[in-house]
């Protein structure tokens, strides 16, 4: 991979320090606006990360294009062409900014190194936890620490459905089918959400979660986290059974420990 993993680790390390800790639980009534609702929050730290971290990428590596949300929700246009890019970064400068504007301590700065459509890098990286969770195609998921330790994360073994963990986002699911699926989610033994992508792709790679299911795929949401668990060993796949891309931002997503889990779990409970 053209792109250095680890620089581009400490990219976003730095610009979570610099930007986004020192606004966290001191944003003004100015410093937050909503986007498309109530829980589609941009906050001035978003930006201020974001411009930071898209800065740095240009001047490292110019042959690449940038790729961020707060940008591409701006102009939309930017996506465009994505899975036909040569070389694409895609940035996420606070993933879970309801949480953040909230006070509570459960977000995270992510990016993902996309080639021709094929996703072949990512990291989740966890400011307050100072760690991140990185992964190149092919060379598995690792949770790497601030002194530099490292740790191979592997998906959770497969249990009968009655006693899978997990999360179900499923207020993006059509009105129609949100009932149904919640109804249907009586079958396993817990369902939660945690409001942010970043810490539910990273519970699930470190084994804690038997599933994860989410609706509306922007790609800085998921790009990186359907790498990383499939690195450590989960099978990923859209709703509709073909393969998680870039490129399709409608319908849903399902993670599961394997493949025999993914198909129950579509079968007796996201069944629409």
């Amino acid at each position: 991979m053209d792109i250095d993993i680890e620089e581009l680790s400490a990219i976003l390390r730095e610009a979570a320090i610099a930007e986004v800790l020192p606004r966290f639980r001191r944003l003004g009534d100015r410093d937050v606006r909503k986007k498309s609702e109530a829980i589609d929050l941009v906050t001035e730290a978003d930006e201020a990360a974001e411009r930071m971290i898209t800065a740095q990428l240009n001047r490292r590596w110019p042959e690449a294009r940038v790729i961020g949300e707060e940008a591409a929700s701006a102009d939309p246009a930017i996506l465009e062409g994505l899975a036909e890019m040569e070389l694409a970064i895609i940035v996420d400068p606070i993933d879970g900014t309801a949480n953040y504007a909230a006070g509570i301590p459960m977000f995270g700065v992510m990016a993902s190194v996309v080639r021709r459509g094929e996703i072949i890098g990512g990291i989740i990286y966890d400011p307050m936890g100072d760690d991140w969770m990185v992964a190149e195609k092919g060379a598995g998921a690792w949770l790497v620490r601030s002194d530099g330790s490292r740790e191979r994360q592997r998906a959770a073994p497969a249990v009968p459905m009655s006693q899978m963990v997990g999360l179900a986002s499923a207020f993006y699911l059509p009105q129609e089918h949100r009932a149904h699926v919640l109804k249907n989610l009586a079958q396993v033994r817990m369902s939660t959400i945690l409001r942010n992508a970043a810490h539910s792709y990273r519970t699930f790679a470190g084994g804690h979660f038997h599933y994860l299911m989410f609706y509306s795929l922007m790609p800085w949401d998921h790009a990186v986290g359907a790498l990383i668990s499939t690195e450590a060993g989960g099978h990923v796949a859209r709703l509709d059974g073909d393969e998680y891309s870039v490129a399709r931002r409608d319908g849903g997503i399902l993670v599961a420990s394997n493949k025999q889990s993914w198909d129950e779990l579509r079968e007796k409970i996201f069944n629409f």
